[in-house]
């Protein structure tokens, strides 16, 4: 078989910023004399109040309360619902003993205590609970109401409600109430000195050392590696092989440039590197720059040929005359799409396979971080990072945080200031406080071509002035979704099934956009479901599919590993570390340089 069409990289070339074409542009309103001047109090604005554009919400509000307005029966059937959670209430206060009527979301932990259970407490959770559930169903879609509207009305009435949450106040939460009796009032002290930590973390951007145990290069990220090659966008780790013989066709992992590398390659007993390295694959990894302000200008053309197809072939010069096997991990796996669609497009065959892990290609699905992206949304971004030349990781993380505001934000805000305990470390929770950042014109460019136009999956999207097409792509795809996943939901995941016509292989598992991808072996109560398509064959909806597919216990990774073999063309010798005679000798160890950056 003739050897793979490819280019052979320029080590460390600088970095040239590559336009988008005009096709995949954006109108946008003419300047005026005094725009800066807006824009700079539209960015003032948004750094008050965390990168949320008010008008988005106002609107929706607005909404739904003229529509609700002129619909006398749906007041009738609110009415209604209201007098019915309060007989529900005026039982269960007068009936000791009863079964409580209202449980608490999946993901709400606020209420787990036992005192939640004895009156009075028990009776103040069942009244909060009973408003939310007046409003989860005061905003159900109404007609004529836009649905994104009914989404937001319910999203802002869920934070003001939570704001208002009975386990938020001392004198009414049984468990703060316990832990001040039994120490004194010393967790409220240790409380008040945890709030003013992190208050002045807050008010100066410092950020606290990873604790002992959790050393990037030591604990986390520190698998046996070498970056072999270095632009001023990525910097590649060619990871040190585990057994004498390894399968003939590399693996490149693409990761997210919203996120650090190494959530793959965090502790050792959980490091998909690691596993892979020891089921006998040559294992590269790109590690992205954390922008700064410097890097405005970068695009998301930037990150596709400066990024993947310069990564790519440096790989296929450490390891000439074979396939890659190249892996995409959230928006690390879009961009591989993006990139996958223009070799196919330009008859450039150096890929095996493609696994895309918890990334969408389609987004007209992509669940509740939807309800923060709409044009007045998107340009309020685009101020804020129009002053500061990037959009910071802390102000995305804000928005994360929000759609599950029960949990991640109250919950932890009363353990660490009312109950005053520290946060236990975790691996993971080292590498989520590790941030990162998005150059201003990459991620315009990719909110407004891909997640408002969703110009990909609509045959929009150009790459150097010509249009790419997900149907182009043959190679075999393995594609991931989780299960509780609200960054990537598993359905718009599913969706690649709808948009391409390779033999593809879906695997649907338990846990979210993180956890459910950290599912080593031997990790407990894990389950997943597996299918494979062939070619050409008639497309199943998610639901149908769902139903028809039954859940196998334990981790993915081993059925993955098997896929992966199966493309690996045979077992070959080791290859060298880089390629020294070729211009590219081993730089420096693994973990790199590029991690380290604050």
């Amino acid at each position: 078989m003739a050897p793979p069409t490819r280019k052979k990289p320029q080590p460390s070339a600088p970095l040239v910023s590559a336009g988008l074409p005009a096709v995949i542009e954006t109108s946008q309103p003419a300047d005026h004399p005094h725009q800066n001047f807006d824009r700079a109090a539209r960015a003032a604005v948004a750094r008050l109040s965390g990168g949320v554009s008010t008008h988005a919400f106002l609107e929706a509000w607005s909404d739904w309360a003229q529509h609700l307005a002129r619909a006398p029966g749906r007041q009738m059937e609110l009415a209604e619902h209201a007098q019915r959670n309060l007989l529900k209430l005026m039982a269960l206060a007068t009936t000791p003993g009863s079964a409580p009527p209202f449980e608490p979301k999946p993901y709400d932990h606020r209420f787990k205590h036992e005192g939640w259970q004895k009156p009075p407490f028990q009776l103040w959770q069942q009244g909060f609970l009973a408003m939310q559930d007046w409003w989860d169903h005061a905003t159900e879609p109404m007609r004529g109401l836009r649905p994104e509207d009914a989404e937001r009305t319910r999203f802002l009435a869920r934070q003001t409600l939570d704001v208002l949450s009975p386990s938020n106040a001392p004198h009414l939460n049984p468990e703060i109430i316990a832990e001040t009796v039994k120490t004194g009032g010393r967790n409220l002290t240790e409380g008040a000195a945890h709030f003013a930590h992190d208050a002045m973390k807050t008010l100066t951007g410092q950020r606290d050392p990873a604790p002992e145990g959790y050393r990037i290069g030591e604990d986390l990220a520190c698998t046996p590696g070498q970056v072999v090659y270095r632009n001023d966008l990525i910097e590649l780790i060619q990871y040190t092989p585990q057994t004498p013989q390894v399968h003939a066709r590399p693996i490149l992992i693409v990761p997210a440039w919203i996120m650090k590398y190494y959530i793959l390659d965090l502790s050792p007993e959980n490091s998909m590197v690691r596993y892979l390295v020891g089921q006998g694959f040559t294992v590269f990894m790109i590690s992205w720059i954390n922008p700064k302000s410097e890097h405005r200008d970068l695009s998301l053309e930037d990150y596709r040929k400066r990024g993947v197809m310069a990564a790519l072939d440096a790989v296929a010069t450490v390891v000439p005359e074979t396939q890659v096997q190249a892996v995409g991990y959230c928006l690390g796996g879009t961009i591989l799409a993006i990139a996958t669609a223009t070799m196919a497009r330009d008859h450039d065959t150096r890929l095996a396979s493609v696994t895309l892990m918890a990334a969408q290609v389609d987004f007209v699905e992509a669940g509740e971080l939807l309800l923060f992206l709409d044009e007045s949304q998107v340009a309020f971004l685009e101020d804020l990072m129009w002053q500061q030349g990037y959009l910071d990781r802390p102000q995305m993380a804000r928005a994360f945080a929000a759609i599950r505001a029960e949990d991640l934000i109250w919950t932890r805000a009363v353990q660490r200031y009312f109950l005053g305990r520290e946060d236990v470390p975790t691996d993971i929770g080292v590498w989520l406080s590790d941030t990162t950042r998005m150059p201003a014109r990459m991620h315009s460019q990719y909110l407004r071509g891909l997640f408002l136009e969703n110009r990909l999956t609509a045959g929009r999207f150009a790459v150097e002035g010509r249009v790419i097409a997900l149907k182009d792509l043959s190679v075999p795809l393995f594609v991931i979704g989780t299960e509780t996943d609200h960054i990537a939901p598993w359905r718009s995941v599913y969706k690649t099934k709808l948009f391409t016509d390779s033999d593809l292989t879906f695997v649907l598992t338990k846990g979210g956009h993180n956890t459910g991808i950290l599912s080593e072996p031997g990790h407990k109560g894990r389950h997943y479901r597996l299918s494979h398509r062939p070619a050409g064959a008639h497309y199943i909806g998610p639901d149908a599919w769902l139903a028809e597919t039954k859940p196998k216990s334990g981790s993915w990774w081993p059925a993955w590993a098997d896929w992966l073999k199966a493309q690996g063309g045979g077992l070959a010798d080791a290859p060298a570390t880089g390629a020294p005679d070729r211009g590219l000798a081993p730089l420096y160890p693994a973990p790199g340089g590029y991690v380290m950056q604050p």
